[in-house]
């Protein structure tokens, strides 16, 4: 072969090379595997976001009750009717109550709020309390409050959830980093409460830690499994 047929072969190896390299590099910025990369800026009108409201798959109303069992374990999940300054905004306070062995084993107060044109849950932080056997608090593990040590809010539920949204809920990066993907919004599930149709699951995980789990919420109803735990019995306010 002529030298001049081996620079020709040469440069359109290098244009071949180069094409991937930029191919590999805009596959890298959508994230691992080509997926999206993880929302961690939420550009809201903090004006426009509420104590209060609802949307298919979570329920911010004062007096709503998810009771969820993983056989002698319960998880209950109120919102109260309280709520409490994050951030220069008025959130609502829900409740989740863990007990372990017939014991308390933690009790954590979440602090969200609603944006009342898009639907969008967003979350403020959490004051926590992590008990021992004897029943005495011993660590406050995995609290932290937007505004706080450079803690931001994050998003803990679109108002319309998309298969391949990835987005954090917790923006505290010495506390807690969580972050949710939207798996599937077709899902059927059945639980003690009944059987539910078109569930949304989402895959969450940690940037501080490894490993996932799945969840499931159910439209009209909120979450029906976290981890162990299953969905018993929704309380509804009264009228």
């Amino acid at each position: 072969m002529s030298r001049v047929h081996w620079m020709l072969l040469g440069a359109l190896l290098a244009g071949v090379l180069l094409a991937g390299s930029a191919l590999v590099a805009e596959e890298a910025g959508k994230g691992e595997a080509g997926k999206a990369k993880w929302r961690d800026s939420f550009p809201v009108d903090k004006a426009n976001l509420a104590d209060s409201g609802k949307i298919p798959f979570f329920i911010l109303e004062p007096g709503y009750r998810l009771v969820l069992e993983d056989g002698k374990d319960t998880l209950l999940i109120t919102v109260l009717d309280e709520t409490k300054v994050v951030g220069g905004v008025k959130t609502r306070v829900v409740e989740e109550r863990e007990t372990k062995g017939g014991r308390l084993a933690e009790v954590s107060r979440n602090y969200f709020a609603i944006d009342k044109t898009t639907g969008d849950v967003y979350y403020f932080g959490e004051d926590v309390d992590v008990y021992d056997k004897d029943g005495k608090v011993k660590s406050h593990e995995g609290g932290w409050l937007a505004g706080v040590d450079g803690a931001n809010f994050g998003l803990m539920m679109p108002g319309q959830p998309k298969v391949g949204d990835r987005y954090y809920q917790e923006m505290a990066p010495k506390a807690a980093m969580d972050r949710a993907e939207v798996v599937s919004v077709t899902e059927e599930c059945k639980v003690p409460a009944g059987t539910f149709k078109n569930c949304l699951r989402t895959r969450e995980s940690s940037a501080l830690e490894s490993g996932s789990e799945e969840k499931l919420f159910a439209p009209g109803v909120g979450q029906l499994k976290d981890g162990g735990f299953v969905l018993a019995k929704v309380e509804k306010p009264k009228p």
